[in-house]
């Protein structure tokens, strides 16, 4: 790409992430902007409610302050204590044992969303969950590894090279055997 750095097989789906999110927001801003809310939905918004959504999203507080940065564009000032009211509720759907092995298991990074109270029982789940979704996302990238070095045997015309590359082929068999065996002791560890 010529950034003067290379990117490993392990960091280029997250780069590529990144570059997607990037992207998007780019194309939103020439259009809305990347902000948390539209005009429209400033001026109509009912901030009780929108605080409850934002709770269930597991927003954290200062979410708040993204709202009236968007708001304020459009004269529209966001009635705090009707959010937080919203907030409290809300909140306490997202935060609950159930939800935080879900969040972890999908990868999904946690924003220190949840009241102390909740807090514990929510990232116990969480950090099992998210346990998970490592070893999953390893075993992705070990397939994937494994899928472009049988191409390059495929491809390969020496015999030097096709026999450093069915070696290589070998060590990500017993990696990738390695990673299922890991990934299913952490869902066991869900039990």
């Amino acid at each position: 790409m010529g950034w003067g750095f290379t990117v490993n097989g392990k960091h280029k789906q997250q780069l590529f992430t990144l570059m997607r999110v990037a992207a998007v927001c780019s194309l939103a801003s020439l259009f809305a902007g990347c902000a948390s809310m539209s005009a429209e939905e400033c001026r109509t918004a009912n901030w009780r409610e929108q605080g409850m959504r934002d709770g269930q999203n597991g927003q954290p507080r200062s979410y708040l302050e993204e709202h009236r940065e968007a708001c304020g564009k459009v004269g529209v000032v966001p009635n705090a204590g009707q959010y937080e009211a919203g907030r409290a509720v809300g909140i306490k759907y997202y935060c609950t044992p159930a939800n935080g092995l879900n969040e972890g298991r999908q990868g999904h990074s946690y924003r220190n969303a949840c009241p102390p109270e909740l807090e514990p029982a929510f990232l116990d789940r969480y950090k099992a969950g998210y346990r998970v979704y490592q070893a999953q996302k390893r075993i992705d990238s070990l397939v994937s590894e494994q899928r472009n070095k049988q191409y390059q045997l495929d491809k390969a015309k020496d015999d030097n090279t096709r026999d450093s590359l069915r070696r290589q082929l070998r060590d990500l068999d017993y990696s990738l055997r390695s990673a299922r065996d890991n990934l299913a002791y952490e869902e066991s560890r869900l039990r």
